[in-house]
């Protein structure tokens, strides 16, 4: 028995032995196999990565082209010295991003939630945008450098658009009849509105770049440049009441606006990766976990509805937000509120136009960028013009968790109570100018009884 025990002993040890050899390398193989699936995708976002940074960070081609055009006197500016000639204006780190750049091709403008809307294929403006530094002022830089035309499968391709050519105005033009070009640029913007005047007053004293007292024609083209940038136009418009970053400097079409150093007004920017794996109302938490104080919040929050007010029938008329969300908005060391993103925005005529040639079959055909809806006609299959939310209501939705978390709890049941009568507020309903401007009126001065004996006030 003893020896048969030790024949049996070799026999079941190199048995043993072979299963733990081939457990080792299966777990070795497997290991080997996720370390290289790890560098593929590792090496493949690398590589978009770069693409899309080689493709859209070209600050050298942005200076060279730019100051070329003013060397030549053809473009000239507020910036234009700065840049070329003293180089005290610099292009520091590249903040662009595909995903920013997205614009549309039609009247409505494409965004990740709005894609299918807007056709088969999509086009993005390169827009480069920079951090920036100019003597004591910092500040974004944007440089536009044409467009780049992305397609479906099967697409005839477009020609390349190329950059703005700084064609216009031509020699020869007089100031009056440049004044005529903006005041009729403005108006098919705007519409009809007795303040254009005025507004085109401010946008000569913008372009007068060098403080002379007149309008070069250089300095004209770079103005008319400008103003076909919808973004330009708009934070122009706002940033005397304080909504928007102020306009820096310019040269040609590469403007400086000032830097809003917190933004977005609220939640965390997850890698791409985590963002389908993070449970939406784990992600609507997580927004409210890094945020101010409540007095600073409250302030930032009148901040939004200043602004709400500012363009509900404001000096230049109405206009809508199509996309309120934290990360088109952002505010400085005082907590002032700012509007980040003007391409959001829309003028109100230009929205109901826009509506009513568009067709529809259901009420979901009958959207404006991403949340700017209207309902469906379905005897005409138009659209109807009439917007079904207004701003304020859109702004209470934004605001409802990053107020009331953190809210004292005496002002906490009154505070939900107006938020919610504020987002049931209806676009078409009868009376709502009224209702709209009491409601507004009184969650502003809920708030302001709060901090207004506070220093964040």
């Amino acid at each position: 028995m003893s020896a048969m025990a030790k024949a049996l002993f070799p026999r079941a040890w190199v048995k043993k032995s072979f299963y733990f050899q081939a457990r080792v390398s299966c777990v070795r193989v497997k290991y080997l196999f996720l370390t290289w699936l790890a560098v593929l995708v590792g090496s493949w976002v690398l590589y978009v990565q770069y693409s899309a940074y080689t493709e859209l960070c070209r600050g050298h081609e942005c200076k060279s082209a730019i100051c070329d055009k003013y060397r030549r006197g053809i473009i000239d500016g507020s910036a234009c010295s700065s840049l070329c000639d003293k180089e005290t204006l610099y292009l520091g780190r590249c903040l662009s991003t595909l995903a920013n750049n997205q614009v549309g091709d039609g009247a409505t403008y494409c965004s990740a939630s709005s894609f299918e809307a807007c056709g088969h294929h999509w086009r993005s403006a390169l827009h480069q945008v920079y951090t920036g530094s100019w003597g004591d002022y910092s500040g974004l830089i944007r440089c536009n450098l044409g467009e780049v035309v992305h397609y479906e499968l099967g697409e005839e391709p477009e020609p390349h658009r190329q950059a703005f050519a700084f064609d216009k105005p031509t020699r020869g033009t007089s100031v009056e009849k440049f004044k005529e070009m903006v005041f009729n640029h403005l108006k098919s913007k705007l519409g009809e509105d007795p303040n254009l005047a005025s507004l085109v007053s401010q946008i000569l004293s913008v372009a007068d770049g060098n403080r002379d007292g007149r309008v070069s024609l250089p300095e004209a083209r770079s103005t008319w440049a400008l103003l076909q940038m919808d973004e330009v136009l708009l934070g122009l418009l706002l940033q005397d009441r304080g909504h928007t970053p102020r306009l820096l400097g310019y040269c040609g079409d590469l403007y400086m606006t000032e830097r809003v150093p917190y933004g977005p007004l609220y939640g965390l920017s997850l890698p791409w990766p985590l963002v389908s794996w993070v449970p939406g109302g784990l992600q609507r938490a997580m927004d409210q976990w890094f945020t101010p104080s409540w007095p600073r919040k409250a302030k930032i929050s009148m901040g939004l509805l200043e602004l709400v007010e500012d363009i509900f029938h404001g000096t230049y008329g109405s206009f809508l937000i199509c996309d309120l969300a934290a990360a088109h908005f952002g505010y400085t060391d005082r907590h002032e509120l700012r509007l980040t993103n003007t391409r959001v925005m829309v003028p109100e005529d230009e929205f109901r136009r826009s509506m009513q040639v568009l067709k529809c079959e259901t009420d979901a055909d009958c959207v404006y960028g991403v949340d700017c809806h209207t309902s469906c006609d379905s005897t005409a299959r138009r659209c109807r013009v009439e917007p079904l939310q207004p701003n304020l209501a859109k702004a209470c939705g934004a605001l409802k968790d990053y107020l009331l978390r953190g809210a004292p709890s005496e002002l906490r049941e009154e505070l939900e109570q107006q938020l919610y009568s504020c987002m049931a507020l209806r676009g078409n309903a009868g009376q709502m100018n009224m209702e709209h401007s009491l409601i507004l009126n009184n969650l502003k001065a809920l708030l302001w009884r709060q901090i207004s004996h506070t220093k964040d006030s």
